[in-house]
């Protein structure tokens, strides 16, 4: 298992640095340029001054020699400086990105905790109305807009009743509130973002549980299983899940990369300062060196989490060897 994990390890480098160079050079098409917002608001610049900028933010070099600068700083851990505040962004990455990763991986622990027992009680009831409310209620769900979802819970929630905050991550008197007043606080400002991260992902857990769960009940072994006197509860929990559970395994392997650009929405809705937030922020300012910071830690994310997918299907089901 460990010679397996060295040797996908090794072979990420030169997927990741494929992956860097395309989007290098996909952003730098893109339409506008850092230095259109100095530029533009600005009728007194005049061309040298523009020629100044570009040099000054190593614009004027050619695209492979900026690739090449920028894949020299980051091999010594420099994601640059950013264009709109001349700040490290690996420090402006290292405020924003424990925000989002505390909320995204607080929604997936929500929506495991709801959509596995929701699909597995589904499944058993196959048929049942039961079965057929929690299909109409989980799609309804997943085909809400989420944007449309965090404007009528703030409208409802936050604005008419008054029961939670609807902006930002703590209140203004933070400062002066207990440590456990604190938590709270916190704990209230993200009540509302982790229910409307959390909502839409509910379906989709728990319809592949309740498909696998159908598939796995029907197998001859369950049948052995029930034939053999076993009870039901037992048959369920301990034959049936574990099989069922691994498509979930590929599903949360496969929506790490998610914790950020999932989060572009609700954190610009919440005006919350997380990693999406300033993803969103910095592709329209043109801040090339934030964008590519945002995307070399999500195709890191997006690697990292195909690789924990492939191992945990051996850790799920023995039956599974990785030669």
């Amino acid at each position: 298992m460990i010679k397996y994990i060295i040797r996908r390890l090794i072979g990420l480098i030169p997927l990741l640095l494929g992956i860097t160079v395309i989007t290098f050079a996909v952003i730098h098409l893109a339409p506008g340029s850092p230095t259109d917002l100095e530029e533009q608001f600005n009728p007194k610049v005049s061309l040298e001054v523009r020629q100044r900028i570009a040099h000054l933010y190593g614009l004027d070099k050619p695209l492979h020699v900026q690739y090449t600068d920028w894949l020299g700083r980051l091999l010594r851990l420099d994601f640059g400086i950013s264009f709109v505040d001349s700040r490290p962004v690996i420090e402006k990455i290292g405020e924003r990105i424990p925000i989002t990763l505390g909320i995204n991986l607080a929604s997936i622990i929500l929506i495991l905790l709801i959509g596995i027992p929701i699909g597995v009680s589904s499944a058993v009831k196959e048929g049942a109305f039961y079965d057929r409310f929690m299909t109409v209620f989980v799609f309804i769900g997943f085909a809400m807009p989420t944007f449309w979802l965090s404007l009528i819970l703030m409208d409802l929630i936050g604005v008419r009743w008054g029961l939670l905050p609807i902006s930002g991550i703590k209140s203004l008197e933070f400062d002066k509130f207990s440590f456990f007043e604190k938590i709270i606080d916190i704990a209230r400002h993200l009540t509302l973002p982790i229910f409307v991260s959390a909502f839409g992902g509910l379906a989709g857990i728990s319809r592949y549980m309740r498909s696998n769960m159908v598939h796995v009940l029907k197998q001859d072994y369950i049948r052995t299983a029930r034939a053999k006197g076993l009870k039901e509860k037992d048959v369920i929990y301990k034959h049936a899940l574990k099989n069922a559970l691994l498509p979930v395994v590929t599903i949360l392997g496969l929506s790490i990369p998610g914790l950020i650009g999932g989060s572009v929405i609700f954190e610009s809705i919440f005006s919350i300062p997380g990693m999406g937030r300033l993803f969103y922020e910095s592709v329209m300012a043109r801040d090339y060196p934030v964008i590519m910071g945002g995307l070399v830690i999500t195709a890191i994310l997006t690697l990292l989490g195909n690789l924990l997918a492939d191992v945990s299907y051996a850790a799920v089901d023995p039956r599974i060897k990785l030669e």
